[in-house]
């Protein structure tokens, strides 16, 4: 009896034994196999994927640096270390070399392209962008259009390569003969000036004895000289100069009406108010009235100044406001 109860103990042991073993080879092998991974093949990967990758297994990614290389597209993985199949524990080191694309490229064509779109272009093919042309070109389709490029584009050039550009200006301004404004009217000056596509420019104002008041005397550019397009135009008025540019309370305080009734139609007016004083412009109004609306503006009346009405982009009329 006793001989049978040693035999079932010491087998009872022996089973014990061999199933704490079993119990203790089996978690080890757990939390190794959970405290390691396998590196992956990142050769020839995305430097995105290779990331994304990396990120998943509990790996750090270190990039060494980029060189240039004619097997692996720019931003690809070219080495690796430790190499793939390695076992190593998570939150280690993964160190990749990343191509640059090949030295040699193929100039990329910018001919045609908006000039901040054609720097895009060449700074995202590795070149250097170099010196700005700018000219007048009347075939092209707009302003800062490329007309052209160096060097030429499907020729072979080494990244860093500078590339300078031959930048449109748009079409050449039309150019005019000035004629003599003066003698006449602010508001007849002012209608030439406008339908001559040329601007006005600042007023300026002379006394001349014996002729009458508010009318031009004087003009830059003189008459006979070249202007062109969109040019500036400056005034001399007969009228006598504005006032102390340090007005009293009183004269601060006087003021005017001015009154405008749009038109009647169907539809709406781009209105614009623009006054002149001793040389300086101001933007009185500038917005869009129904046909039969009123418009009605508050206008200094202490000081020597020039009102324009603009209706749809063309001068309708002129007011001129005298010191009292």
């Amino acid at each position: 009896m006793i001989r049978r109860f040693a035999k079932i103990s010491a087998l009872l042991i022996v089973f014990l034994i061999i199933t704490g073993t079993s119990a203790y080879l089996t978690l080890t092998f757990i939390i190794k196999s959970e405290d390691t991974v396998v590196v992956p093949d990142l050769l020839g990967k995305d430097v995105v994927y290779s990331l994304e990758i990396l990120t998943d297994l509990g790996l750090n990614t270190k990039i060494k640096g980029s060189e240039y290389s004619d097997d692996f597209p720019k931003n690809h993985v070219i080495l690796q270390e430790p190499l793939p199949g390695a076992e190593i524990k998570k939150g280690r080191d993964l160190r990749i070399l990343l191509s640059k694309g090949p030295k040699v490229i193929t100039m990329p064509n910018v001919t045609g392209l908006p000039v901040r779109q054609a720097r895009l272009v060449l700074e995202e093919s590795g070149l250097c962008v170099g010196h700005d042309t700018h000219v007048y070109d009347n075939e092209t389709t707009g302003k800062d259009v490329v007309i052209a490029q160096d060097p030429l584009y499907s020729i072979l050039v080494n990244r860093g390569r500078c590339v300078n550009l031959l930048v449109s200006m748009g079409q050449r301004p039309r150019a005019y003969q000035m004629l003599d404004l003066r003698g006449l009217s602010v508001d007849e000056a002012v209608i030439y000036i406008e339908r001559s596509h040329l601007q006005v420019g600042r007023f300026r104002y002379e006394v001349h004895q014996g002729k009458p008041d508010n009318i031009i005397v004087g003009q830059y550019p003189n008459s006979g000289y070249r202007v062109l397009e969109k040019s500036p135009i400056d005034l001399v008025v007969n009228r006598k100069p504005g006032p102390d540019p340090r007005p009293s309370l009183n004269q601060a305080q006087r003021t005017g009406f001015f009154r405008h009734k749009i038109d009647s139609g169907f539809l709406n007016k781009h209105v614009q108010v623009r006054l002149d004083s001793m040389g300086v412009s101001s933007e009185l109004y500038n917005n869009f009235m129904s046909p039969g609306q009123e418009l009605w503006l508050l206008v200094p009346t202490n000081t020597i100044a020039t009102l324009f009405l603009y209706v749809d982009g063309e001068l309708v009329k002129t007011q001129v406001y005298n010191e009292p």
